[in-house]
Formats: structure tokens, C-alpha cells, sequence
């Protein structure tokens, strides 16, 4: 691990804002370093505000978006909602039908099948749309590079809306409006929405035309919060809006769906972080092990009977996921060896048999014992499809770009894409691959890093910081949760491995004459020999809460122990 600590912001702007907010020049720190500098901008963040949120029709399109849906509802034409198989796609479809079917009643939705059809839009779901009578596809979390499906739809006298959130390419699909914040000649003024986020501005311009308020749209917000937290987007701006009033949706009346979702669970009030943890997993279960509709059956229903049989069918999909990412985690790490990769700048593996729908996940665990750009290969029909994940620092797009002449097509983010090639091809799109990335990439950049926010006393921390600390939520890319250093920390003699397999490190910790501490570092049980050897030590944390038998004490989450 690299430990960077932050530079100190300027200790004049801290101290003004010290004074300001009446809060210890540590939280004044640790606000500037985010950006927060001002009495109003401190205001801003801590009581995030609706109002805040920008008017949707400064989003190009959106102004011709809202025109063709009230004309198909005026005319009573058939509506076709569409999106992607995965949170963000399945969140969105639930968000946007469940929203017009509140006043008209002609809305179906599609989700494609990932095995069959495949990400994004497809011929199949256009010819669906055509059997059935449908003149207008609005599609969600996907369709910014359909530019031939959107084509051969016009050809079948059939209108697209697309609501997309991922990059360009360079042409536009020839659609009636195309709604992404990301393309170059929008200037909507925040660029890092989710699909779900684009469709709820989508709802907020529909509902401005129909005389409604943003308050009548708050019990949309737990989908959008539930996308913001599974799609990883930066928690500024308006995300963290939406996520901060999503929250407070999903912990005091969530829909019938979510509430199905989180009666197993005995947790009182969720983070964004147990949203990543709970509730996205097993919505994306569906679309990885089943088909993304059963998502949306579940987020659409009003019956909390039904709500809860489709929540427990998701369970099981849920558990068959869980299972086959760790047959195929283990399998892949194996491959590595056996080939003798494990020096490489890159991960590219594939089998044919691997489960398609887990293979993202499985690139995510790659990195976390390999850290470096990773790809995970499968059959998918006649081509081989990949899910790939980057480090910190590095855009995976960019490097894909430059292997495009391999690749028959590809499209997402800075730090996650997917991709299809011809099987011919992939020898040579590896070793593309990892010229190009052993080429471009930060050495400093294949070394897991720990940004430090502050170097602290463990005197510092008392009930109150820990108050203060818990209003920076939600957390996320962009207000991450602050992360401090302690030196001179020496183990009372409690120090040992727990866990099942006794590969986490607990420790009960003191700096000098301190209060004691219990440290709980999980994944760290190769770090006791450091921690427990009677010598001090310095250790990178975060802070949080630990409810044991009803008592509520602060405890130090261990990202990293050093001597």
C-alpha cells in the first residue's frame, strides 16, 4: 500500500471557516480539502437541498424529450421503457414506468436478455416493440453509441428517446431527442449522473409541464439513491442530493419492493455503503443469474405479498451468484498462474464456460489481488464478451480505444467498460492490451493507495468529532469517507486474528496515555506480527460505530498497519 497524505489546505481559509461554522479547525480542515470553504457552501453541504437541483431542461434535447411523450400520450400510442440489465438499467425502467403509469396507463417495459441479446439496445427488443405496437422507445442507462439500432427503428416508423449517462462516441444516434450530460454540445451543468439520475430529470421535466413540485417526486428518490450507490459515481453535486433524500426515502417509506428486499434485514438505519452492500447485489442477481425483468417486477410492485415471493426468487439467484463469482474468482486466479502472468502490467483471462453474468464481478476480486487493469473473458454466442475493471488513476476506456482495431465493440467509463471481440482476435487484442497499458500507465498507479485526510491523536477523537464526521455523509467517489493517521499506537495485549479463517486482525490500541481503542482491520491478519510485538506502530483508519449487546462505541476501521 501507498500511504499520500493530503496536502493541508490553506490555514488561513481554515481557520476563517473555523470561526464561521463554530467547529474545531480539524473539521474546518478536512471541509476545505473537499471544497467546502465558505459559511454557504458548508451550508450547502451539510443540508443538502432540493432546491439545489438544476432545472432539467438545461439539458439539451429535453425540451423535444417531454414534447414526443406528451404527444404519444396525446395521440394514446403505445410507450416502450427500456433499459440496461443492471442497477442502474433496472432502477431507471422502474423509475420512469412506475412514474407515467401513475397517470397513463399504455407503458410496457424491456429489458434485454444479457445472454441472448446482449448490453444495450437491441435488434431483437426493437422487433419486439414493432409486433407490438409500440411507436416510441425511451431507453434508459444505454443506447449513446446505438446509432444503427436507432436507425433501423425509424425504419419501422418507431421513435427513440435515449436517457444515457456513459461517453459518446463520435456520432450522435439520430434519435428524437438524446439525453446525455456527458455529450459535448450539452451544457447541463453536472456531468456525473447515473442512468437512473438522467431518468429522474427526464420525470422532474415532465412533472414541471404538469404543474407538479419536486416534493411530489421524493418517493421516486430511493431508486435513484439505490443506482447513485451501485453505479459508483462521484458523490457531488446533485448526486449527493439525490442520494441524501433517496436515503431518507429507503429508511422511512421505501417502496413495497425495497421493503420486501430489507425485511431479512436488522439494521435500522442503512448508509449508502450497506445500499452497496445489500440492496444493489441483489437486484443485479436478477439480470446476472436470471433476467433483469424479475428486478423490475419486484421494484414495480404495489402488493407486499407478491413483493415479498419475487424478493425471496431473488435470494436464490442472489446466492447462485455469490457462488458461481467465487468458483470462477478462484479459477481465474489459477489461470494467472499457470501461465506465468503474475508479473504482467495487465489481467486478461477467459474460459468459455464462465457464467457471463458475473464476470464483472469477478474483475473487480482480480484487482483486489493483482492491482492492475483487469479483463474477464467469456463465450457469448459466436463472440467472446469481457467485463473490465481499472485502477485508481488509470481510464480502461482510453486503453480500449487504442486497441480498437481487435475489438468489434466496446463502450463505458473511465474505471469500468465492456467489450466483444471475435474469437481470432483475442491473442492479439491481449497483447495490444498490455503493450498499451505497460506504454501508458503510472508505475506509482499499480500500487493500491491510501489517501489520507489528516494525521490525528487518537485524543482527537471524542463523541462529538465522530458527530460531526457522520453529517459528511453520504459517502462516495468525491466525499469519500475521511481517512486519518495515527503514529506511536502500541497493542495493549489484545491484539489477535479473528474471523472464520482468522484473516481479519483485531486490536485494542493506545497512543500513550490515551483512551484505549479496538481496531478491527479486515484482511489484515498478515499485519499482526507489526501490530502485536510490543513496539509502536502507525496505522491508516477510518472511524465508525460498533454495536455490541445493545452498547454503542467508537471503533477504528484499519485500512493499513505500518511500522
Amino acid at each position: 500500500m501507498r500511504w499520500t497524505l493530503k496536502p493541508k489546505p490553506d490555514p488561513e481559509q481554515v481557520n476563517l471557516l473555523s470561526e464561521a461554522l463554530k467547529v474545531e479547525p480539524l473539521i474546518a480542515s478536512l471541509l476545505v480539502q473537499r471544497g467546502v470553504g465558505t459559511f454557504e457552501e458548508a451550508e450547502k453541504f451539510f443540508r443538502p437541498s432540493l432546491e439545489d437541483l438544476h432545472n432539467p431542461f438545461l439539458m439539451k434535447d429535453m425540451e423535444k424529450a417531454v414534447s414526443r411523450i406528451e404527444k404519444a400520450i396525446e395521440n394514446e400510442e403505445n410507450i416502450l421503457i427500456y433499459g440496461d440489465y443492471d442497477v442502474d438499467g433496472t432502477t431507471s425502467v422502474a423509475l420512469l414506468s412506475s412514474y407515467l403509469k401513475s397517470y397513463y396507463p399504455n407503458i410496457s417495459t424491456y429489458i434485454p436478455d444479457r445472454y441472448d441479446e446482449g448490453y444495450g439496445i437491441s435488434y431483437k427488443g426493437i422487433d419486439f416493440a414493432e409486433d407490438n405496437d409500440f411507436s416510441l422507445i425511451i431507453a434508459l442507462d444505454c443506447g449513446i453509441k446505438a446509432i444503427d439500432k436507432v436507425a433501423y427503428a425509424s425504419e419501422k416508423n418507431i421513435d427513440f428517446i435515449i436517457c444515457d449517462h456513459h461517453r459518446p462516441g463520435k456520432e450522435i444516434p439520430k434519435a428524437i431527442a438524446v439525453l446525455d450530460p456527458k455529450r459535448e454540445d450539452c451544457e447541463y451543468p453536472y456531468k456525473e449522473l447515473c442512468g437512473c439520475g438522467v431518468g429522474f430529470k427526464l420525470i422532474q421535466a415532465l412533472a414541471e409541464k404538469r404543474g407538479l413540485q419536486i416534493d411530489d417526486l421524493l418517493l421516486y428518490l430511493d431508486l435513484v439513491a439505490t443506482a447513485i450507490a451501485a453505479d459508483i459515481v462521484p458523490m457531488t453535486g446533485e448526486n449527493r442530493i439525490l442520494a441524501h433524500y433517496g436515503l431518507k426515502v429507503i429508511n422511512s417509506n421505501p417502496r413495497t419492493g425495497i421493503q420486501a428486499i430489507l425485511k431479512q434485514v436488522k439494521k435500522e438505519t442503512l448508509t449508502i455503503t450497506d445500499v452497496v452492500f445489500i440492496i444493489a447485489p441483489r437486484i443485479n442477481a436478477a439480470g446476472r443469474m436470471k433476467h433483469g425483468n424479475h428486478a423490475v417486477t419486484l421494484l414495480t410492485e404495489t402488493d407486499f405479498e407478491k413483493a415479498e415471493i419475487y424478493a425471496a426468487e431473488i435470494e436464490v439467484f442472489n446466492t447462485d451468484r455469490r457462488e458461481a463469482d467465487k468458483q470462477i474468482t478462484e479459477e481465474a486466479l489459477q489461470q494467472i498462474i499457470k501461465n506465468n502472468e503474475e508479473e504482467r502490467k495487465t489481467t486478461v483471462v477467459y474460459h468459455e464456460n464462465w457464467h457471463k453474468g458475473v464476470i464483472g464481478i469477478v474483475a473487480s476480486r482480480l484487482t483486489e489481488t493483482y492491482y492492475r487493469p483487469t479483463l474477464v473473458f467469456t463465450k457469448s454466442g459466436e463472440k467472446l464478451a469481457a467485463s473490465a475493471r481499472s485502477v485508481k488513476g488509470f481510464d480502461v476506456y482510453n486503453a480500449l480505444e487504442s486497441c480498437s482495431e481487435h475489438i468489434e465493440q466496446f463502450g463505458g467509463h473511465m474505471y469500468a467498460a465492456g467489450l466483444t471481440l471475435f474469437e481470432k482476435d483475442f491473442e492479439n487484442f491481449k497483447n495490444e492490451f498490455e503493450r498499451v497499458v505497460s506504454e501508458t500507465i503510472d508505475p506509482n498507479l499499480l500500487t493500491p493507495e491510501i489517501k489520507i485526510d489528516a494525521e490525528i491523536n487518537l485524543e482527537d477523537i471524542t463523541p462529538k468529532f465522530f458527530r460531526i464526521l457522520k453529517q459528511f455523509a453520504p459517502f462516495g467517489p468525491g466525499n469519500m469517507t475521511p481517512t486519518f493517521m495515527t503514529q506511536n499506537l502500541k497493542d495493549t495485549g489484545w491484539g489477535k486474528c479473528v474471523g472464520e479463517d482468522k484473516t481479519h486482525l483485531r486490536v485494542v490500541i493506545k497512543q500513550g496515555n490515551s483512551n484505549q481503542f479496538t481496531g478491527i482491520g479486515f484482511g489484515l491478519a498478515d499485519k499482526k506480527d507489526i501490530a502485536c510485538n510490543g513496539k509502536s506502530f502507525k496505522a491508516a483508519y477510518c472511524i465508525d460505530e460498533n454495536e455490541w449487546q445493545g452498547n454503542v462505541s467508537l471503533q477504528l476501521r484499519l485500512k493499513d498497519i505500518m511500522e
